[in-house]
């Protein structure tokens, strides 16, 4: 009798380990699993939520910060669709605060202009003297 003695101890476990990095090697012929990266930020999001938040903060300027800020998160949206970028919370974030500054201004400025009109038409109470 000359059997291996290795031969007769041979079992099996069922138990499902993802298999080692030197397997993975082996496998697909000793070339390294390359890590993949995120995909990018949109840097026009980022601009859009800068300038939307500045638009809220920053007097007399604000109204044309949430302008461009409204123009630039729409403008990342479309980007981010065709390249397939991060940044769609960064964006509406900017739209929102960008939307929300330049009405805010538009009013301040609708209640400037009023004022103007109403008290240039008004007599002057101190010319009568």
């Amino acid at each position: 009798m000359n059997q291996n003695s290795s031969d007769e101890y041979r079992y099996t476990t069922f138990n499902n380990q993802p298999p080692t990095y030197s397997e993975q090697q082996n496998q697909f012929g000793d070339m390294p699993m390359q890590p993949v990266a995120p995909p990018k930020t949109n840097g026009k999001a980022i601009a859009a939520l800068v300038l939307g938040i500045l638009a809220l903060f920053i007097p007399y300027v604000g109204f044309i910060l949430g302008i461009v800020a409204i123009i630039m998160a729409s403008l990342s949206f479309k980007e981010m669709k065709q390249n397939q970028e991060q940044g769609k919370g960064l964006a509406i974030a900017g739209l929102v605060c960008g939307i929300v500054g330049t009405v805010i201004y538009a009013i301040l400025i609708f209640i400037v202009i009023l004022a103007v009109v109403l008290f240039s038409t008004t007599p002057d109470m101190y010319t009568n003297f």
